[in-house]
């Protein structure tokens, strides 16, 4: 053991980690063989060896205060670095104020067109797969299992992007008895779990930074892991006592609901008019399919005649038998046909929709791709755009009035009462614009440039799970007097659950277990920014179609595979809690992951080959568009491209450290080392650094 012989040993223990210290005071001593050590010998006899640091070492060093380590999920300290308001002049005030004006008018522009092409976005998934998605509801013999029920409410949520559609879906059914509310319940879980996709897409537009993507990721995945902790909790407490089911049957016998007006359209009322010029579905049609309507498999989605009359005519009409006339004396038959006079409903078109595809004879299919690909272009540009403005507008003292008056809770003792607040807060908003991916996707970016922070993001998004709820209730009470029961106590069903929710994961601080996890997720994200993707794809696509597949072949296979599974994530949940909390109970084997491979245990070999894969795809497109790197490198010089237009370079070269000549002159190099080459087209590679 070794002893360090400090002038004061009363801060001998100031720094958390002496021993880099005795090391290095160790390195300095001079050498000496064995007999010249100074040796010592403790209590036990065993000779312990003095080693004497120098000055530098066991003074000055011991007194220095710990290095604090910077929190990455500290909010970002926005310095403003224009001029300031007193130094300026008349003229430089007038057009500091109409620069901000104009940014402020650009930012009401550009979230207008990001709430739009979400919209669209939607649209596009339901063109692309919507069919599938009433196809989905129409197998009644799945429905009856509350795990594929689940599964199947996530997927067609996915499809469609919209919640509030599967949601309606699932009322239809109700109401027209294809579905029992036992058997709707589980669905309504999924589309609540399925609605969270849309501001998880939106984050990914913010992985440029590392750091504005670990928050913005986090505060996205902070919904993913409310819903699915939630559903874990809830569904199989609902499939043993059935308790939303009895407590909104009990709610909606209590109350004597009257039929209302129409849900309000607050938001659609100013994005309709530039999304009708677009496109216009006719959501019937999914409805019709998930009603086992076929004639509705060969109709589209695209609207074609937005007016139309319906008139009742008399006409005659073929029938199975003379039983099945209007009247003895309205019937006739040869035969082999009978005939009768009945009322016919006729439809009549009168006016064609004005959007841009309905004079396009174009599959539903191909008008979804191209609408899912310009939506989703026009959704990154706003949103860039957007994360732009804001960072040049809150900046210095508006920065720090704004992030006081979201951040900071209320004095003590009514600091509990902020985050209720906030939840209203959501709800409020959710209900004002009618959509909860809306809300939470505008929310991403200002949690990505640090102006909300990820623990009061937290109830503002359980608040919006509250208000997308709120409009379904309205919905609903909207409904015909024989579908009001069953479709009010469905969206109740949705109400109940997300309320179940926040009382399980927020009102005690250390159950805000979601806060935890998707900061977690967002470190990982922010290290190896591919796992963000694979998170997306195995999360909400391939484990329901995993699942889905597994209930089309029953109960027996279902539990077959899945419960090995679950055991086999519970034991290792359990024994990562161990390592962590008391690692002494366990064997020295167990308490680190070591004596798993390597691609077990952590991503690093992974990101090797994707990064290897992505290397060797970037090399082919770097040999493809040396001509136009050149330019770039012409024009200003940046790293990437005067590095990409010698791409004759290997890997390990690129990287060395080095500033490339800026401009012509590196241009310039990169030319005549390529003239001066072997005389086959390749170029000699070399370094251009600027001293």
């Amino acid at each position: 053991m070794l002893r360090t012989m400090a002038p004061w040993p009363e801060v001998e223990n100031a720094q958390p980690d002496p021993e880099k210290y005795i090391k290095e005071g160790a390195g300095q001593q001079p050498g000496a063989d064995a007999k010249g050590k100074d040796v010592d010998q403790n209590a036990s006899g065993t000779p312990v060896a003095k080693i004497e640091l120098l000055p530098s070492y066991s003074t000055v060093e011991l007194l220095e205060e710990p290095t604090q380590v910077e929190d990455p999920w500290n909010l970002p300290e926005l310095q403003d670095t224009g001029i300031k308001w007193s130094e300026r002049d008349a003229k430089g005030k007038i057009l500091c104020i109409l620069q901000g004006i104009g940014k402020f008018v650009l930012l009401l522009g550009f979230l207008y067109l990001f709430v739009c092409s979400l919209d669209i976005l939607s649209s596009a998934f339901q063109l692309v797969g919507g069919k599938m998605a009433g196809q989905f509801f129409s197998n009644n013999s799945i429905m009856s299992n509350p795990v594929a029920g689940l599964v199947i409410g996530v997927l067609v949520t996915v499809m469609v992007q919209s919640s509030s559609t599967s949601s309606s879906i699932v009322v239809s059914m109700v109401a027209s008895s294809l579905l029992t509310v036992r058997m709707a319940i589980p669905i309504i879980m999924g589309a609540n779990i399925g609605t969270s996709i849309t501001n998880t897409l939106v984050a990914l537009m913010q992985a440029g930074d590392r750091n504005e993507f670990r928050r913005a990721f986090a505060g996205a995945t902070v919904h993913d892991f409310f819903n699915w902790l939630s559903v874990l909790v809830l569904l199989p407490l609902e499939a043993i006592s059935h308790y939303l089911e009895r407590l909104t049957g009990l709610v909606v016998n209590t109350f004597n609901f009257q039929n209302g007006d129409e849900a309000p359209a607050l938001l659609k009322v100013i994005t309709d008019p530039f999304t009708k010029l677009i496109v216009q579905l006719d959501k019937k049609v999914i409805h019709q399919i998930a009603m086992n309507d076929p004639a509705a498999q060969n109709k589209s989605l695209i609207k074609i005649w937005c007016k139309s009359v319906s008139t009742v005519a008399q006409m005659n009409v073929t029938v199975p038998s003379p039983e099945n006339c209007t009247s003895s004396s309205l019937c006739w038959t040869d035969g082999a046909q009978t005939w009768t006079l009945k009322n016919v409903t006729l439809q009549e078109n009168i006016a064609k929709c004005q959007h841009i595809f309905v004079n396009f004879n174009l599959p539903d299919l191909i008008v979804g791709i191209i609408l899912l690909v310009l939506s989703l272009l026009v959704l990154c540009g706003c949103l860039i755009m957007i994360v732009k403005i804001l960072s040049s507008v809150l900046k210095g003292q508006v920065a720090t009035v704004i992030k006081k008056t979201i951040n900071t809770d209320f004095p003590f003792p009514f600091s509990w009462v902020t985050g209720y607040l906030a939840i209203l807060v959501g709800a409020g908003m959710t209900f004002i614009v009618q959509s909860s991916s809306v809300f939470t996707s505008a929310l991403t970016p200002l949690i990505g440039i640090g102006v909300i922070s990820i623990e009061r993001a937290y109830p503002l998004t359980l608040g919006s799970n509250i208000g997308t709820t709120t409009t379904a209730i309205m919905a609903a009470l909207a409904s015909p007097g024989s579908t009001l029961k069953s479709s009010l106590q469905i969206a109740l069903c949705h109400f109940f659950f997300n309320i179940s929710g926040i009382l399980l994961w927020y009102p005690i601080p250390f159950t805000r277990l979601p806060i935890r996890l998707a900061k977690g997720l967002g470190n990982i994200s922010s290290k190896y920014r591919w796992f963000a993707v694979v998170y997306l794809i195995i999360l909400f696509l391939l484990f329901p179609l995993s699942v889905f597949g597994l209930s089309l072949a029953g109960w027996p296979v279902l539990v077959g595979v899945g419960v090995p599974i679950v055991v086999l994530l519970l034991l290792v949940v359990c024994l990562r809690l161990l390592q962590f909390r008391c690692p002494r109970i366990l064997p020295q084997k167990l308490r680190t992951w070591s004596f798993l491979p390597s691609w077990l245990r952590s991503l690093e070999p992974w990101d090797r080959v994707i990064s290897l894969l992505t290397t060797c795809y970037q090399r082919r497109c770097c040999c493809c568009c040396r001509v136009c790197c050149r330019v770039c490198c012409l024009m200003c010089g940046c790293t990437k491209c005067c590095r990409c237009s010698k791409c004759c370079e290997d890997h390990e070269r690129e990287e060395e450290p080095g500033v490339p000549i800026k401009g012509p002159a590196a241009f310039g190099m990169a030319m005549t080392q390529e003239v001066q080459g072997d005389g086959k087209g390749t170029a000699i590679s070399c370094t251009v650094t600027a001293f």
